[in-house]
C-alpha cells in the first residue's frame, strides 16, 4: 500500500478522485448483494472508528438481516491481540501496527495481519468554539502537548505565548488528549510531539468525543481528536510547519498534501495469504469499501478513499 500523502498528491494532481463538493469518486461502484451470508463477526478496536463501524454495521445487516456484527471501540491497542486471540475478525486501528504488534501476530499464525484502509482522517487539533487562535505551527503544537519538545521550542503554558492578546494574554492552556490505549495517542505522539513525551497536565480521556466535549466546555482547552468528531462547540486549529504554511483539517487540504497530520484509519483482518476469507468478513469488507460504506464514511464527517486506494485494497483481498 503506498504512503497516504504519495496517494493522495497523485489523486490531487489527476483530480479524477476528488471534487470540489465532498463525494465519493464516481469510478468507486456499489456494492452488489449475494446470497448466502449469515452469522456473526466480532470488531474489537478503535474507538476513533467506533461510530463508523456501527453505521457500517447497520447499513450491512439493511442488505444481510440474519448478521450480528459486535463492535467493541476501546481503543486500537486492543485490536491486535484480539485478531491473535481469534476473539475479533475485525481490527479497526487509527494508527498502522507496531513492529512488536505485527511480530506477536506472525509468531503466531506465519504471516502477517492484513491491513485494509478504510477511510482519510484529519487528525484535527481542537480549540473552543471561541477561541480566536488563527493558527499554531507543528512547533508549537509540540510545546504545548510535550515535556520533551523535541521540535526545539519552548515550553508553552498560556495563550498569551501564541500570540492571543487581552483577555487571553494570561490564560493558561488546559490540555485535553487520549489515553494510551489510543492509537490517536500513538499517531499525535510520532507526528506532532516528534515522539516525545506528553505533559502530565494532558487531560487524558477515554474516548474521541470525550475529548471534544471537554474542549466545548473549556474556554482554555486545546485537544486532538479525529475530524468526524467535530461539533459545532469547537473549531479546528489551522497547523503548519510556519504561519506562512498555516493549513486547516480540511479534505482538500488533506487531498493536497499540506494539512501535516492527515492518516488512514484502518480495518486489520487475519487474512492468511492465497487462502479465501470466510464469506461474511469478506462481504463486509467489499460493502465498506464500495460506494455504500463510503458514503458513510462522508456522512460520519471524515473522508472517502482514492479510488486507486480502493482498487489496490480490493485486489489484496481476493488473493
Amino acid at each position: 500500500m503506498k504512503p497516504l500523502l504519495t496517494l493522495l498528491a497523485s489523486a490531487a494532481v489527476t483530480g479524477s478522485a476528488f471534487a470540489a463538493t465532498l463525494t465519493v469518486d464516481p469510478a468507486i461502484q456499489p456494492y452488489n448483494q449475494v446470497s448466502g451470508v449469515t452469522g456473526n463477526v466480532n470488531s474489537i478496536g478503535s474507538d476513533t472508528l467506533n461510530n463508523l463501524m456501527t453505521l457500517w454495521a447497520e447499513g450491512f445487516k439493511k442488505s444481510y438481516p440474519n448478521v450480528n456484527i459486535q463492535i467493541e471501540g476501546k481503543g486500537s491497542s486492543t485490536a491486535p491481540p484480539a485478531l491473535i486471540e481469534g476473539t475479533a475478525q475485525l481490527g479497526p486501528m487509527s494508527r498502522p501496527m507496531k513492529s512488536s504488534e505485527i511480530d506477536a501476530f506472525e509468531k503466531k499464525f506465519g504471516y502477517k495481519p492484513m491491513a485494509v484502509p478504510v477511510a482519510v482522517d484529519a487528525l484535527a487539533v481542537f480549540v473552543n468554539k471561541d477561541n480566536p487562535i488563527k493558527g499554531l505551527t507543528m512547533k508549537q503544537v509540540d510545546g504545548i502537548f510535550s515535556s520533551s519538545r523535541k521540535s526545539g521550542g519552548e515550553d508553552i503554558t498560556n495563550w498569551g505565548q501564541v500570540g492571543l492578546s487581552d483577555s487571553w494574554t494570561s490564560k493558561p492552556i488546559s490540555i485535553y488528549g487520549r489515553n494510551s490505549a489510543s492509537g490517536t495517542y500513538g499517531f499525535f505522539k510520532d507526528e506532532a510531539l516528534a515522539k516525545g513525551d506528553y505533559k502530565t497536565s494532558v487531560k487524558e480521556q477515554p474516548g474521541s468525543s470525550a475529548v471534544v466535549q471537554g474542549i466545548a466546555t473549556d474556554l482554555g482547552a486545546i485537544g486532538y481528536s479525529g475530524i468526524g468528531y467535530k461539533t459545532s462547540d469547537v473549531r479546528t486549529v489551522p497547523l503548519g510547519e510556519s504561519a506562512s504554511s498555516f493549513s486547516d483539517a480540511t479534505y482538500e487540504n488533506c487531498v493536497g498534501g499540506e494539512y501535516p497530520l492527515a492518516r488512514f484509519l484502518y480495518v486489520y483482518v487475519n487474512k492468511k495469504p492465497g487462502v479465501p476469507m470466510d464469506k461474511l468478513t469478506w462481504e463486509f469488507l467489499k460493502y465498506i469499501i464500495a460506494r455504500d460504506g463510503q458514503e458513510i464514511v462522508i456522512k460520519d464527517g471524515y473522508f472517502p478513499l482514492p479510488e486507486e486506494t480502493a482498487q489496490e485494497v480490493l485486489s489484496q483481498l481476493a488473493n
